[in-house]
């Protein structure tokens, strides 16, 4: 039990860092604000929970951006699939996904071709002491 509650921790701690510390890059990505963790309802009727929402500095669209703390296998193609789909369904811009390793070939190409950006944030980043 211990052991779960540390890990879920670790993933929640991930999560805020990596929302974090976009929003202190957010010009970057084009961004004016990040917000945290929430419901976007999509166009096929289904809502999405997503880690993070990035506001366009337009004020006039945004991004959806999703942390995995994977430490020891790389994303796949079908793990970036997922978000390209969450991204049409719910009309957002582009998306960003927030991990610490590189991703596997497959998720590259399917990145690459949907406009998502991979930022890679090491697994024991804080706030104030990070790798990004």
């Amino acid at each position: 039990m211990v052991t779960i509650m540390a890990n879920d921790k670790l993933w929640s701690s991930y999560e805020e860092v990596a929302q974090y510390l976009l929003n202190q890059f957010s010009q970057t990505f084009d961004l004016g604000v990040v917000e945290g963790k929430q419901i976007i309802p999509g166009k096929s009727g289904t809502n999405w929970e997503i880690d993070a929402k990035g506001i366009k500095i337009s004020n006039d669209g945004f991004i959806i951006i999703e942390c995995r703390r994977y430490t020891k296998s790389r994303l796949n193609q079908e793990s970036i699939g997922a978000l390209a789909y969450r991204i049409y369904d719910t009309g957002a811009d582009s998306g960003i996904i927030v991990s610490p390793l590189s991703l596997q070939k497959g998720a590259e190409i399917v990145s690459s071709h949907e406009g998502i950006k991979h930022v890679i944030l090491d697994p024991r980043s804080t706030t104030s002491d990070y790798m990004l």
